[in-house]
């Protein structure tokens, strides 16, 4: 036999009950409820009237169940247990879970990184998490919001959106001494640093040279990398000529840790791009928030003027 719903006691009362009822000590219960000891004492004499019959039995130190009351406490346990399940699922399920992007260790390091504190500054509340790979992968699949990748602009994947293109050019530290790659005597007396991350002749060194008309110079040493940023790290240091990218290496152009080299003719152009996709159509706030300031501050970067 049940009643209607609104016969039913206040949850208030219900709580302080179930709270009692777990602990046997109304001192402890009050402890766990964040309540003085008479406030229990009066939920729980209340409750006993709206019911009409008594749950306690109260000796001098020790309470203790009636019959109706430990009837009773079987059943309001379970739900209010149920109730507090709920709840913690429905709450975990409503926590803001980190925007989580993946890119290139290049990307990552010498794009994002430089300018994610911006990102911060205008949505302090947000959490990001960075994953380094350029591998395709399944977004949802790893848990992954946004991906940055690096491909032909004619083959973006499916639903991609181009964020800026390369620009390539022979770049070196000051301490060098070279103001313009001008002259095939330099080549033969300087290190070349070269990326072999990407099979493609505007990031060869060979294919450079070919286009001055320097075909048969050879130089001093030529260092490979596979990573790029370790390229522009050495270049940095000193350690030779780099075929940077403009689109990642402004800022030490901008100042002075980096000077690009003019060459008689351009070299090999790129038909590479980056380009964003995201794991859902319709993504969370939090997510579209990111997406939007990355396309933002990618628009920047691809009107920038060019170095040299």
């Amino acid at each position: 036999m049940s009643i209607p719903l609104a016969r039913i006691p206040s949850i208030d009362f219900l709580r302080g009950f179930v709270a009692v009822g777990r602990r046997m000590s109304i001192t402890l219960a009050a402890q766990d409820l964040f309540l003085t000891q008479s406030a229990i004492s009066r939920q729980i004499h209340t409750l006993e009237s709206a019911l009409g019959m008594k749950l306690f039995e109260r000796a001098h130190r020790a309470i203790r169940f009636t019959p109706e009351g430990e009837r009773l406490f079987l059943a309001a346990d379970n739900a209010m247990q149920q109730l507090q399940d709920a709840i913690g699922t429905l709450r975990a399920s409503m926590a803001q879970q980190p925007v989580t992007i993946t890119a290139s260790i290049g990307f990552i390091g010498l794009w994002l990184l430089p300018r994610l504190p911006r990102f911060q500054q205008i949505h302090p509340e947000l959490e990001v998490r960075l994953s380094a790979n350029n591998n395709i992968v399944d977004l949802r699949k790893e848990g992954l919001d946004i991906a940055i990748r690096y491909c032909a602009g004619e083959s973006m994947p499916a639903g991609a959106r181009r964020l800026f293109g390369e620009t390539i050019f022979p770049v070196a530290h000051p301490s060098l001494g070279i103001a313009r790659l001008d002259d095939p005597e330099i080549i033969a007396r300087s290190v070349l640093l070269e990326f072999e991350g990407v099979e493609s002749p505007c990031w060869q060194w060979e294919s450079w040279l070919d286009r001055q008309g320097w075909a048969g110079v050879r130089p001093k040493g030529i260092v490979r990398f596979n990573l790029f940023d370790q390229m522009i790290h050495a270049a940095i240091a000193g350690q030779g000529i780099a075929l940077g990218r403009s689109q990642f290496i402004r800022p030490m152009l901008d100042d002075g840790r980096l000077l690009a080299l003019p060459t008689p003719q351009p070299g090999p152009p790129s038909n590479k791009v980056f380009c964003l996709l995201q794991r859902d159509h319709t993504p969370s706030k939090e997510t579209q928030a990111l997406i939007d300031w990355i396309v933002a501050e990618a628009r920047h970067t691809d009107t920038l003027p060019l170095a040299g």
